[in-house]
């Protein structure tokens, strides 16, 4: 996904007329339905009912629409501060992290390095995975923060480690488990189970949440789309479930480690054809920093 596709998209979206849309980008309406084609094709939904006559706005089409207003808004907003700090020594990296739940691994990241690097501006793209994965491998992104296991490695990409990160049950805080400083994961076929299909959600773990599942009825899994959702399920005592170790903004939560499982291996992933001092810098401090 690139903005090409989404500015085509939203002056498609806005006047529901192709012609019109190519006369504002200044493109030919041929470049505008190929660039909608593709995004579509990306997405694998359409998002435009089109006739000879008419263009209109699929289901799909009226949801995607804010979500791109809005990426394009913070890219234009994150733009005018670039061009207001020209003057000064601020250079910028561009960053990219799958979803929200990583973000206070990030932070752990980016505190190592800010007193060592004071020009640094980190502009931060927390995109869901399919999309951002694009704008790597399209240089759009200087590096990449994310678990090992979910990214996938292409010739010229680097993985560095910085830490691993041990797999807990999450149960609500009052749950008998609460107590214990360690799980076995067959204790946990004694319990209702909350499963999340998201990419927020590594993929390792997504596994060991529907392997547990297959070991409790079905009427006591709950399924989800979303890690709130999970999160909101556990502490209201629908279930417990398993996720990476992870600071929880609730208290209500507990999170117990489990035995003889294998811990996650977070890290960054950069290309190494790249040539910029900033980014071979900043690689320099965070995989020499102690995250203990």
């Amino acid at each position: 996904m690139n903005t090409d596709q989404l500015k085509s998209f939203i002056q498609v979206a806005e006047n529901l007329n192709f012609a019109r849309a190519a006369e504002i980008l200044k493109i030919t309406q041929s470049a505008v339905s190929r660039q909608i084609h593709s995004l579509e094709d990306e997405l694998g939904t359409k998002l435009l009912h089109r006739t000879t006559r008419t263009v209109t706005l699929t289901p799909a089409g009226i949801s995607f629409l804010e979500d791109a207003k809005h990426v394009m808004g913070r890219l234009k907003i994150a733009g005018q501060k670039l061009q207001r700090h020209q003057s000064t020594n601020m250079q910028v990296l561009t960053i990219g992290c799958q979803n929200e739940a990583n973000l206070d691994l990030l932070c752990r990241i980016l505190k190592s390095c800010r007193n060592e690097m004071p020009e640094l501006y980190p502009f931060l793209k927390v995109i869901p995975h399919r999309s951002i994965l694009n704008l790597f491998y399209q240089d759009e992104l200087d590096l990449l923060f994310g678990f090992q296991g979910d990214i996938p490695i292409k010739s010229n990409t680097v993985y560095k480690e910085l830490f691993r990160i041990p797999l807990c049950c999450i149960v609500p805080d009052a749950h008998p488990y609460g107590a214990r400083s360690e799980l076995s994961i067959e204790e946990l076929y004694l319990e209702n189970i909350v499963v999340c299909n998201s990419y927020a959600i590594p993929s390792s773990v997504a596994e060991m949440q529907n392997q547990i599942s297959q070991h409790i009825l079905p009427e006591s899994t709950y399924v989800c789309e979303n890690l709130q959702v999970l999160l909101t399920l556990v502490r209201a005592g629908y279930g417990c479930s398993v996720l990476p170790q992870m600071n929880f903004a609730n208290t209500d939560i507990r999170a117990i480690p489990l035995k003889d499982s294998e811990p996650l291996s977070y890290g960054l992933f950069f290309k190494k054809s790249s040539q910029s001092p900033l980014l071979k810098k900043f690689i320099g401090i965070v995989t020499n920093t102690s995250y203990q």
